[in-house]
């Protein structure tokens, strides 16, 4: 697959080759073209998996100030080639400005709650809708009226420390009935609250690991852009910690994280024997080399769905909503948006 989104190129398909043809590049593979954009179109590349570029397009792009980024199979990080002179250091230089300045840090921090209280609060009405038992089903339907207050709430509140507690707050409702939402009839996947470190069971075990997947692709997101993924809003800066990539999982987390955990776990995809519990670690529970490629192979699968994006009003793969996101974050830096929108699944 090879396409162009908020003008970029994102091409993710194995074995892709991009080539330069005059003022444009093309893009093929098996011997077939895939797309051809002109360069006056794009301001940046991004090559997934094993893709390549000809060391003419490469120079070509770079001599432009387009930069080129490679990412792995997974989408992590690998380099960004650039010219000798690069933009990404003004944008950097905002990205620190807005994160000091504190009503552009609770501007920010805002919206990003926001997202993450209203994609919470639609998996919670998702599975109410589907749910047969009524105790549960009241629950759930309880904690999205509660979501709901909250972002209310969200608007009024005049502090960031303010937006802080109400998205802890709203996370322990919300993970307060999660286990509501597993319909398997075993005690192997109880549920009672949300414990990282160490996860305490196999439920939070998965979730601990498809959040660390999930912050992988927001960090490699913000590196392709240029951003800095240690200066957050909503997350404190602490060292070797990914701020503003913690930031923006809270937009996907429950859409892409929670939702997947659910169908793995509902769907039996995954058995208590994908599990180790290490007693030397406090009986901590982690996914086995079994476990961790069966969650890998979904995970993949699930980013190459589309979904809707209000913004660009047409299907994008989930995969790429990260990196379109990030794009659109470095705009309203920029001031080039009134303001930052937060990715809503439906």
């Amino acid at each position: 697959m090879a396409r162009q989104l908020l003008n970029t190129l994102f091409v993710q398909t194995p074995n892709a080759y991009v080539t330069l043809d005059h003022d444009a590049l093309c893009v093929e593979a098996e011997r077939t073209r895939l797309i051809k954009v002109p360069l006056h179109h794009l301001g940046g590349v991004v090559l997934f998996a094993n893709a390549t570029m000809s060391p003419q397009a490469m120079a070509r792009c770079v001599a432009d100030g387009r930069e080129v980024t490679f990412l792995d199979y997974g989408g992590r990080f690998l380099c960004r080639v650039v010219g000798p002179t690069h933009g990404n250091v003004l944008l950097r230089r905002v990205q620190y400005e807005a994160v000091r300045s504190e009503s552009a840090a609770r501007e920010m921090a805002r919206r990003l709650v926001a997202g993450k209280l209203r994609n919470s609060r639609q998996v919670l009405l998702r599975s109410a809708r589907d749910a047969e038992e009524s105790p549960r089903r009241t629950r759930m339907a309880g904690v999205a009226a509660e979501l709901a207050v909250a972002l209310s709430r969200l608007e009024q509140t005049p502090t960031l420390e303010g937006i802080r507690g109400i998205e802890g707050e709203m996370a322990a409702r919300y993970f307060a009935v999660f286990g509501d939402l597993l319909t398997v009839e075993t005690t192997a996947f109880a549920f009672a609250q949300r414990t990282r470190r160490p996860p305490r069971d196999r439920v939070n075990a998965l979730l601990s690991f498809l959040y660390s997947l999930l912050t992988h692709d927001c960090t490699s997101a913000l590196e392709g852009v240029g951003l800095d993924p240690q200066m957050g809003f909503l997350h404190a800066m602490r060292p070797g910690r990914p701020a503003l990539a913690l930031d923006l999982v809270e937009e996907y987390r429950a859409g892409v994280a929670d939702r997947l955990a659910l169908t793995l776990i509902n769907r039996r995809q995954l058995r208590p024997e994908h599990f180790s519990i290490r007693e030397e670690a406090g009986e901590s529970v982690l996914l086995n080399d079994e476990g961790r490629k069966a969650v890998l192979v979904a995970y993949q699968k699930r980013k190459e769905e589309p979904v809707a994006h209000r913004f660009l009003k047409e299907p994008v793969p989930l995969g790429l909503v990260p990196h379109l996101q990030a794009r659109l974050l470095t705009r309203y830096l920029r001031g080039e948006l009134t303001q930052y929108e937060p990715f809503l699944f439906t």
